[in-house]
């Protein structure tokens, strides 16, 4: 945002704001952060802003780095602003944000510009967790053994950072300017994402260890970006009924149209969602490879080499 609090791209859930800060003296003894939150309200008066503890022990050596000519980088959550940075204004690199698609057999990750709101760069790779099993049951109970719940979310984890790693280095940018994250995937790799024991999510009534979850930062779910970015993770509605759908019911607007409208996701699982404005009804189920070898000692997910059928003529 500039100094009149225009937002960097539309409605933005991540902002940076320009400060106009007068250094302190004995006439004006206020805290350093209190004094970053004081100009702040200046520009987005009626707001509730909320510094992250590990900002208030960074801010005396940065404002004094930086003779207090700032730009603030905050988040919005549950209707207050999280200010979580402070940056020099004569920087020259933009900031970034990443949008994660977590498939059950393929991962896809899309580098945002936040100033622009145009991606930079999307890649698709192949889910590493498929080593342990193609399908979704076979991970499930893998999970169940000692140390399968948190090799499952290393595998997914580590081949993240990897991929970013790369993908920052192609653009010739630093990790630590991604100051954001959201990820979407259905029930059972959201749970091995954030190392939850999928367990119930297979087994009658089917409970997830929890539908919604709380807003994160990078460094709690080992993701290498800034350590401070906020990390939103989409809700379930159930076991089968994952954040993929959530995100793709926003993305698509059908929650918000008169007509009626059908919202189809083949993967390695299904879910198809039918609904309007009013009402919304969705239903999931396996497809394709998620029965191919599914929970079985022989057999795997179709691909190259793969027999798909014998046929001898006598």
């Amino acid at each position: 945002m500039n100094g009149k609090g225009d937002s960097l791209n539309r409605d933005p859930w991540i902002r940076v704001v320009r400060t106009e800060l007068k250094p302190p003296s004995l006439r004006d003894n206020t805290g350093d952060v209190d004094r970053v939150i004081k100009g702040l309200h200046k520009l987005l008066p009626g707001t509730i802003i909320i510094p992250e503890f590990s900002l208030i022990k960074r801010s005396p050596t940065i404002l004094r780095e930086q003779g207090y000519d700032v730009e603030a980088l905050l988040y919005e959550q549950a209707a207050t602003w999280k200010l979580f940075d402070l940056l020099s204004r004569r920087r020259e690199k933009c900031l970034y944000g990443l949008a994660v698609d977590l498939g059950t057999s393929t991962l896809v990750v899309r580098l945002l510009n936040l100033e622009t709101g145009e991606g930079e760069e999307e890649i698709s790779f192949l889910n590493p967790q498929t080593e342990i099993g193609t399908d979704i049951l076979t991970r499930i109970h893998f999970a169940g053994q000692p140390g399968g719940l948190a090799k499952l979310q290393h595998l997914v984890v580590d081949s993240l950072n990897r991929e970013i790693h790369r993908m920052a280095a192609s653009q010739g940018m630093k990790l630590e300017t991604i100051v954001g994250m959201v990820v979407a995937g259905n029930t059972t790799m959201t749970h091995l994402f954030l190392g939850l024991d999928p367990h119930w999510l297979c087994r009658e009534p089917y409970i997830p260890a929890a539908n919604t979850f709380p807003l994160l930062k990078a460094s709690e779910t080992g993701i290498a970006i800034h350590p401070e970015a906020p990390v939103l993770v989409f809700p379930n509605v159930g076991s089968y009924f994952g954040g993929d759908l959530i995100a793709g019911i926003i993305a698509s607007g059908m929650a918000e149209r008169e007509e009626l409208s059908i919202l189809v996701d083949v993967g390695t699982n299904a879910e198809i969602v039918l609904g309007n404005k009013d009402w919304l009804v969705g239903c999931a189920g396996a497809a394709g490879p998620a029965l191919e070898g599914g929970v079985a000692s022989m057999g795997m997910m179709a691909g190259p080499g793969v027999i798909d059928k014998v046929t001898i003529d006598g």
